[in-house]
């Protein structure tokens, strides 16, 4: 494992490394209007949600990192405390990066990027009508992080009023990933896609407290079959099944088969394997009858 310490390699370098190793990042393209009226529309990938109650948002436009120079957005919500972030999609993405060359201050992003501004209900700036959630914004604070390039600034926005299409809704109202199909940034040219196959969900962990990695016996802590992943499910049981429950499940689910007066590795093997199958089907409980099946031996 190699060590940077980042005060000794440049900014430009510490910068890749830094957003090619935390990602993927959501992205804000942020719309701004200058105290002359105009509209201004950039991207931002340092961003995220922080709070629920009261609802805040941060966003950070960065000191560009060749001259030292602020980017309008910030400077224009030093003027007019307002911003809408407009969530970037998988069919928004290329007009939003198109909207980050960095145009004079007096050129509308919009017209060039292709996109439609529409207005606010609340604040000044224009929402994105091509996006699906607007949130409008009024900025709280700006906290600048340094005076040198590549210095965020946080942009601390309290969330006022939020619009939802209602074509990424499901039946139950929340908003569906794979219809909204947003799109996370990562290092150097490199997005991701937040949809589709790749999707992947996990439980949380239950209420109760669970057994965690250290009750896990070290035959199945060591398994070529089961990885951390799977072993973090365990691990989030409450209670391991008892040698009653154990031989219950073998009559029921006629698991007699897995049964094997002389152990071997392959016997180990097909138990793990098929308790992956169950770990994957989200049914834990039965992953550690099946796991534990070598106990019916021990007389």
């Amino acid at each position: 494992m190699i060590n940077i310490d980042p005060k000794k390699i440049s900014t430009r370098e510490l910068h890749k490394y830094l957003v090619s190793s935390i990602g993927p990042r959501p992205i804000a393209l942020a719309s701004t209007i200058d105290n002359s009226g105009n509209n201004n529309l950039s991207p931002f990938s340092f961003f995220n949600i922080f709070s629920s109650n009261p609802p805040i948002a941060i966003f950070s436009p960065s000191r560009r990192v060749r001259n030292n120079t602020t980017k309008d957005t910030l400077e224009n919500i030093k003027e007019n405390k307002e911003v809408v972030i407009n969530i970037v999609t998988k069919k928004l993405v290329e007009q939003a990066s198109l909207s980050s060359i960095e145009y004079p201050s007096n050129v509308d992003e919009f017209i060039k990027a292709g996109l439609t501004p529409i207005s606010s209900d609340i604040i000044t700036p224009k929402r994105v009508k091509e996006s699906p959630i607007h949130l409008e914004c009024k900025v709280n604070d700006i906290i600048s992080l340094g005076q040198n390039g590549g210095a965020g600034n946080l942009i601390i926005c309290k969330i006022v009023l939020i619009h939802i299409n209602e074509n990424i809704l499901s039946e139950t109202g929340e908003v569906d990933p794979n219809k909204v199909q947003l799109v996370g940034r990562l290092g150097q040219n490199w997005y991701c896609d937040a949809f589709d196959n790749s999707l992947f969900e996990i439980n949380k962990p239950p209420t109760t407290i669970g057994v965690g990695f250290d009750r896990i016996p070290v035959g199945i802590k060591n398994s070529s079959i089961l990885n951390k992943n799977d072993l973090a499910k365990l691990a989030s049981i409450d209670k391991i099944p008892s040698l009653e429950e154990i031989k219950l499940f073998i009559k029921n689910e006629k698991m007699e088969n897995f049964i094997k007066l002389n152990e071997t590795q392959e016997n180990i093997n097909n138990r793990h394997i098929k308790a992956r199958e169950y770990i994957n089907s989200n049914n834990i409980e039965k992953a550690w009858k099946i796991l534990l099946l070598y106990k019916i031996n021990i007389k």
